[in-house]
């Protein structure tokens, strides 16, 4: 869980050691939560630290059977629209019967396959658009798998920055801070790891 990703030797690399580096931030922007925390919504957002951390689960599963089939499209989800409707709202809520101990074991699973994914993954296979969502181009078949991953990375950057703002809004706790407590770092002159108030 660094607070920089590492130098990097080729482009695959480049692209396993940013993704890793977004996913662990998810890691650390939930440290030291209560449930009742990971689930409140404390900013004018709607969102929580623990419907982030679903929705981050579910992008990285979707986009990662689609690589994984490429290219070829994913086995069909023959489910009616409604359910799958149902399904994805959900990924943006913790419900009252789960945990976030649950939720971060699900996250951690999910990124070892994402990396596994990439780590196999031909950069240059085509993945077909996906046609079963509005927001998807229809004037484009397809991306490859060097575009999803560079998108997965954009995707979690852009709701790392969410989690940071929600996070701060719960105990005022920053980055840098929940990383070095995580990490189990020793207070610095400029860095005094994060502890809970009170």
């Amino acid at each position: 869980m660094p607070t920089l990703a590492p130098p990097v030797q080729d482009e695959r690399h480049a692209l396993r050691e940013f993704l890793a580096y977004h996913q662990s931030a998810f890691v650390a922007v939930a440290y030291g939560l209560t449930d009742e925390q990971a689930r409140s919504t404390p900013s004018v957002s709607s969102l929580s630290i623990g419907g982030l951390i679903k929705h981050i689960i579910g992008v990285q599963k979707s986009w990662m059977q689609r690589v994984a089939a490429a290219p070829n499209e994913p086995p069909a989800d023959d489910r009616p629209f409604e359910e799958r409707a149902q399904e994805y709202q959900e990924q943006y809520l913790m419900r009252p019967d789960e945990t976030l101990a649950e939720i971060l074991d699900a996250l951690v699973a999910q990124n070892a396959e994402s990396l596994r994914v990439l780590e196999t993954a031909d950069l240059d296979t085509a993945v077909p658009v996906p046609r079963d969502a509005p927001w998807f181009p229809d004037d484009v078949e397809a991306w490859s798998v060097r575009w999803v991953l560079q998108h997965m990375i954009a995707e979690l950057a852009r709701h790392a920055g969410h989690a940071d703002i929600i996070r701060e809004s719960i105990d005022g706790a920053t980055m840098y801070e929940l990383v070095a407590a995580a990490e189990g770092m020793a207070p610095q002159p400029w860095l005094t790891p994060w502890r809970p108030k009170g």
